[in-house]
């Protein structure tokens, strides 16, 4: 759907059938940032937080995530560009990394349990290029994870520029024991190459994954491993991020390019009818 058409839904009550969806379900829009800011702004502050630090994440990664303009900005053609750049940089909690980047969250501002959530994006590329779009669990300072839950819709790394990962994390099953699945562009496509769409459907017993409406996996509580738990039953907010290195895609070489970007067209999520 192009952003005319949804626009000009602002002004009706139209419902949207998933495409590819087993059930023919229908989705009312419950939530959006379609990016058209001026150019050189910053994104939207009542829709995001821009989290800051370069303690590895977790995964050993090798950014500092700033709130600086040169890493997070709207371009003035309907887009967020994150932008990860080699340079050195100093955070101030004295962290010093070689690589600066961008984190953008919906914590404390949007969270949603169930629905379809998308996304339309340019990947970047390159060995060390790690970006994501990606839910975790509204519960996670409390619960800590894996126990608040994660859905990666959207996880590419630079040496698999083909392909896109679609995975669950939770108790019993996370990190390289997730429940996983991949889709892959053939005929040597890229997803650096153009736009597109990533998306969930998620339901209280089965959460369905999608690339430009291509159905290519589907989770339920039956997929958990023995001792596992189906955590999906609670609000998740959305995050955004391009990492640089870490334990998974490995650490940038000489073949790597810099700057590089991903450009977000939209995210959109949705409620069922």
């Amino acid at each position: 759907m192009s952003k005319v058409c949804f626009f000009l839904s602002a002004f009706c009550i139209f419902l949207y059938p998933s495409v590819g969806s087993p059930n023919s379900q229908h989705w009312v829009l419950a939530w959006s940032d379609e990016f058209d800011g001026a150019a050189q702004s910053s994104p939207d502050s009542t829709k995001w937080s821009l989290e800051v630090g370069g303690r590895g994440w977790g995964n050993n990664e090798l950014e500092y995530y700033t709130n600086q303009l040169k890493n997070a900005f709207i371009n003035g053609k309907g887009q967020v560009v994150i932008a990860a750049l080699q340079e050195k940089y100093t955070g101030p909690d004295n962290v010093t990394r070689n690589y600066t980047s961008a984190r953008l969250i919906t914590k404390g501002k949007f969270t949603q349990k169930f629905g379809k959530f998308e996304a339309r994006i340019k990947l970047p590329f390159g060995q060390g290029i790690w970006p994501a779009f990606w839910l975790l669990g509204s519960d996670i300072d409390a619960a800590g994870w894996p126990q608040c839950g994660e859905i990666d819709i959207m996880e590419n790394i630079g040496r698999e520029p083909s392909a896109n990962h679609g995975s669950l994390h939770a108790p019993g099953y996370f990190g390289e024991h997730s429940l996983t699945g991949i889709y892959t562009l053939q005929n040597g496509k890229h997803f650096s190459d153009v736009y597109h769409v990533f998306a969930i459907e998620w339901e209280p017993t089965a959460i369905r994954f999608y690339v430009d409406g291509d159905l290519y996996e589907t989770r339920t509580p039956a997929d958990v491993h023995a001792g596992g738990r189906w955590v999906f039953d609670h609000p998740f907010f959305i995050l955004l991020n391009v990492a640089v290195g870490g334990n998974w895609p490995g650490s940038p070489d000489a073949s790597t390019s810099w700057p590089q970007t991903m450009l977000v067209d939209y995210v959109r999520v949705y409620r069922a009818s």
